[in-house]
């Protein structure tokens, strides 16, 4: 049994996962008491499956389960992000070295195995329930704050119509390995290798989904001119007939995507009182606002949000 005192605890992410760096085991100690099942067992049983793929994730080096923790790999703390925050790195070159990741990721057809518990594991579906519900997290959380109260009941429903009507005009299957969470701040740089992290939530959905995240990614803020440099070099390996229909659907989930990340922001900072996300929340609008510009299936969320949200709409 760990003696926690004893580890240095270090910065974790939004879940209710806690980190500590074991140096005399060279490791990551994950400990989670909340969401145990996701956190721990699933997040295990992913590493295990991308690791069995050829792709770099942290391989479970002791387990107490019972006991809300797990012992993984150390791969320090040289995310992606710590890399293209250094402005004399070669951004778009760094951007093509995760699109091979991405490709080896969405190449998975081996998505079973065998968990900590001696339980078989199987990656489950992200099909359009999932998506809605997800996107409603902004109608929950963000839009009563900034909606009327005698006018929110009539947006929610408009909303999560429109919602529903723009999941239907996806064309893609969903019949790929998603990460749901591709973006630079889960991706390592060791030695040289790209390292995926943070895959409890990965699902089997929408090729274009992890596309979305890593290129309109909340976090990391990028010039448009570099966005469509890294969707241009991501549809030099699609055929030509694939093009549109995959920038049709990389738009619909960009969108939906970032409307479920503004609620997720107003629900960490409203319920978890961890405030800081709420600075992230305009470049979110941002990022909306040139997707919808450019598809014409956004005409009514435009009009939706414009009537409702006029602030925040371009």
């Amino acid at each position: 049994m760990l003696n926690f005192e004893e580890l240095k605890e270090i910065k974790g992410d939004a879940s209710f996962r806690k980190f500590y760096r074991n140096k005399n085991n060279h490791s990551i100690v994950v400990y989670a008491k909340k969401e145990k099942v996701k956190n721990l067992l699933i997040y295990d049983a992913v590493n295990k499956i991308l690791n069995k793929n050829k792709i770099l994730a942290p391989k479970l080096l002791d387990q107490n389960y019972k006991n809300n923790y797990i012992e993984v790999e150390d791969f320090g703390d040289n995310t992606l992000y710590k890399v293209l925050k250094n402005n004399k790195i070669n951004k778009e070159l760094i951007f093509r070295k995760i699109l091979k990741t991405l490709r080896r990721l969405q190449l998975i057809k081996d998505n079973e195995v065998i968990n900590l518990n001696s339980q078989k594991y199987k990656v489950k579906r992200y099909d359009n329930k999932i998506l809605s519900n997800e996107a409603k997290l902004f109608s929950e959380w963000y839009a009563p704050r900034k909606i009327n109260k005698f006018k929110i009941r009539n947006f929610k429903k408009k909303y999560a119509n429109e919602v529903k009507r723009l999941l239907s005009k996806l064309n893609l299957k969903n019949d790929t390995f998603v990460h749901r969470d591709f973006h630079v701040s889960n991706l390592m740089y060791v030695k040289n290798s790209i390292a995926v992290i943070d895959s409890q939530d990965a699902l089997i959905g929408n090729k274009a989904y992890d596309l979305a995240s890593l290129i309109d990614d909340v976090r990391f803020k990028t010039s448009n001119k570099l966005k469509n440099k890294i969707l241009n070099n991501y549809f030099k390996k699609l055929k030509k007939t694939e093009i549109n229909k995959f920038a049709n659907d990389f738009e619909i989930l960009s969108v939906l995507r970032n409307l479920k990340i503004i609620g997720i922001f107003m629900r960490l900072a409203v319920r978890d009182n961890k405030k800081k996300y709420i600075k992230m929340i305009p470049y979110a609008w941002e990022m909306i606002n040139y997707r919808m510009k450019k598809n014409s299936e956004f005409v009514n969320l435009k009009l939706i949000l414009k009537n409702y949200l006029p602030k925040f709409v371009k």
